[in-house]
């Protein structure tokens, strides 16, 4: 370092964009989904921050985070308008419940509509992970930091509803994020290699508590 040199570091325009993205401040209204985080906590399958680490990990390695991040992926090689739309439609058939269904159907929709608006992009009817995937191949963002900065997002969303709900300090609940970089990280890595056929989900627990949570009597959110 040499002192009084003022050394102007490169800015990535599309590292921005992406922030820009899965920032709470982009209204796909994510901070409404626990995807079944609310019917774990009734239930006492999470109460404090060992717990929903584990939630978190297993729903990030083994459940949507994986399987979104597979969809996203596939989504940013399509070349054509059918090859997505065919994607899309195998994204509807895996959700596990009407809620999770609504969950991406729902996001997508709100994604679609503002990045159209600002960068001119057709994302019509498509589930989340697509939406992004396609508008990441459109605008050619970089398919890794896609990836990663999508599932932090989705991780930091439910760190968000644990926060409130279990309940978890502010500290707790950073500490629980901060522990899943490399985990997000490390799916981002593999999902760029990975296709349709790696598509499926093991965190059996979580499908279930989406499908209570339809029926549970006090709620706070939609999944």
């Amino acid at each position: 370092m040499v002192w009084g040199v003022h050394i102007r570091m490169p800015i990535d325009p599309a590292l921005l964009t992406l922030t820009q993205w899965f920032s709470p401040s982009y209204p796909v209204g994510a901070f409404s989904y626990s995807h079944g985080l609310e019917w774990a906590i009734e239930a006492d399958d999470v109460t404090d921050a060992v717990g929903f680490q584990h939630w978190l990990r297993d729903i990030l390695t083994y459940g949507a985070g994986r399987s979104d991040a597979i969809l996203l992926a596939g989504a940013y090689r399509c070349k054509i308008a059918d090859d997505w739309q065919e994607l899309n439609d195998l994204a509807i058939v895996l959700a596990p419940s009407k809620e999770r269904l609504m969950e991406t159907q729902l996001q997508g929709q709100a994604f679609a509509r503002t990045t159209s608006d600002i960068w001119s992009v057709d994302l019509s009817d498509l589930t989340y992970p697509v939406a992004v995937g396609v508008a990441a191949r459109v605008l050619e963002l970089p398919l890794e930091q896609t990836l990663v900065l999508y599932l932090q997002a989705f991780a930091s969303n439910l760190t968000s509803a644990a926060m409130r709900l279990v309940p978890l300090g502010q500290t707790e609940g950073q500490t629980v994020l901060a522990a899943m970089a490399s985990v997000c990280t490390e799916i981002a890595e593999i999902a760029q290699s990975q296709g349709i056929d790696d598509l499926g989900t093991c965190s059996f627990l979580a499908d279930i508590a989406s499908m209570k949570h339809e029926t549970q009597y006090t709620r706070l959110f939609r999944t």
